[in-house]
């Protein structure tokens, strides 16, 4: 006999309560076996691929692709038993009075008692109908009344159930904008929410009007030179896009952060030539031939020995607790800009790293980030954080601090600039350094401490050793 099983969305990391739905590799009479990769999706930290957690036969994919997905929500129904898929038992009678059964009973028509109820009855599992557009009850169109006869009081007319009415039967023209719902498959309507196109003015080509790709293309399409001004009556110039994934947690951690912990920003120009002399030497060495050695490795040295000395910029403000955490170890976060946004992927334990591991875990941390692999628990748990604004060619910005960390380095891009050495103006690397460090946890002091102990490395690698 049938037996259906349905797989909720899992939280993938700590505090996660959605993710959307990236791509599906299972459908309807697919057999799946357990850890069997079904679909990938994108959470607020990472695209994570999911594993089926039962061997049977896919019956129902409850969850589009592009769709957002509240974590528990069942997202696939898989049966357990198929080889009794032909001969499910008859559904219960519909007078049959519902009963309690233990959980992971077997209750009459084949339903099994779960946590919050009964799963679904046995039988072919069918996929759920989509819903006709809705129409507007009769007493609601604006028309004026016929002159009848008003019925008798004691036996009111009952309320008619609204028709239901093939989607070719609805006028777009005669509903209102309110009432009307485009009819469009989630693919198709994805496409037109990233190319802007409002999908009540394009005009379905497919059966029954329902509105398809190259209808949408055409609403984007330049309009013929002889009629401009259709162009702009039916074309949109802006786009909407659903704030969800990555940006929807970058965005809501910046606001939690910015307004919760008070910034402090710091700045400090310094000249990084010796640095560069420094790295072009060791490029060229036997141990570093295959090294991508790169100034966000030194700056990284850098800050992981400045930290010894002002351990206060290593330390997290336990708000309900009211104590300051100190931590003996430094998981450093690398702000990385990837396709799918801003995320910040961690070097773990890199104080007790080499400046050739700690560039080669970099370089690793960083290609994986823009291939989108990062794992959510690798974007967790992080302890200081550096950006690298440099790459853009920016100098320096006012870093906002990542919540659960106390500071945050920008690091500036590297330009000939002219400099006072020895009394005389010579051209030199010159880098700005930014710092932006939480006021509860950081004085001043400190904060300043630590910058300068930053730059004096950059500006002089020797200085290491005295450290």
């Amino acid at each position: 006999m049938p037996q259906f099983k349905q797989f909720p969305l899992p939280d993938t990391a700590e505090g996660l309560t959605e993710a959307e739905i990236l791509t599906w590799h299972v459908k309807p009479g697919d057999a799946v076996k357990v850890n069997q990769i079904i679909c990938e999706i994108e959470t607020a930290k990472a695209a994570v691929e999911l594993p089926c957690p039962w061997d049977g036969v896919v019956t129902e994919v409850l969850a589009e692709v592009g769709q957002t997905v509240e974590v528990g929500a069942p997202i696939i129904t898989i049966d357990l038993d198929p080889s009794g898929a032909a001969t499910a038992p008859a559904p219960a009678p519909a007078a049959a009075p519902a009963t309690n059964g233990k959980i992971g009973e077997e209750m009459p028509g084949g339903r099994i008692a779960t946590l919050v109820g009964y799963g679904p009855k046995s039988g072919a599992a069918k996929r759920r109908t989509r819903k006709a557009a809705p129409v507007a009850p009769a007493a609601a169109v604006q028309t004026p009344p016929p002159v009848v006869a008003p019925p008798a009081p004691a036996a009111p007319a009952p309320t008619p159930a609204p028709a239901v009415v093939e989607p070719a039967a609805v006028e777009p023209a005669a509903t209102s904008r309110g009432g009307y719902v485009p009819l469009a498959k989630p693919p198709v309507r994805k496409l037109a929410k990233d190319l802007g196109v409002d999908l009540h003015a394009v005009p379905g080509s497919g059966p029954g009007g329902v509105i398809t790709r190259e209808d949408v293309e055409r609403a984007v399409a330049p309009a013929p030179a002889a009629a401009p001004a259709a162009a702009v009556a039916t074309g949109s110039r802006e786009r909407r896009v659903p704030i969800k994934g990555v940006r929807k947690a970058t965005a809501q951690a910046m606001v939690d952060s910015a307004f919760t912990a008070p910034h402090v920003t710091e700045f400090l120009t310094v000249d990084v030539t010796p640095m560069m002399e420094l790295r072009a030497r060791l490029k060229s060495h036997p141990r570093f031939r295959d090294v991508k050695l790169t100034p966000l490795a030194f700056a990284a040295k850098a800050v992981l020995l400045a930290a010894r000395r002002t351990p206060d910029v290593n330390a997290t403000w336990d708000e309900a607790a009211q104590e300051i955490v100190y931590k003996d170890y430094v998981h450093l976060g690398i702000a990385a800009a990837t396709p799918r946004g801003l995320v910040v992927p961690k070097v773990r334990d890199a104080d007790g790293m080499s400046l050739k591991e700690l560039a080669v875990a970099l370089d690793e941390l960083a290609t994986t980030a823009r291939d989108g692999k990062t794992s959510p628990a690798d974007m967790m748990g992080g302890t200081f954080t550096i950006t690298n604004v440099g790459v853009f060619g920016v100098d320096t910005g006012t870093p906002i601090i990542n919540p659960g960390e106390v500071a945050i380095l920008a690091l500036g891009a590297i330009r000939d600039m002219p400099w006072v050495v020895d009394g005389q103006v010579v051209p030199r690397k010159v880098c700005q350094l930014a710092l932006s460090f939480d006021h509860r946890v950081v004085d001043g002091q400190q904060g300043s401490q630590f910058l300068a102990d930053v730059g004096a490395l950059l500006a002089d690698p020797a200085v290491a050793m005295t450290y």
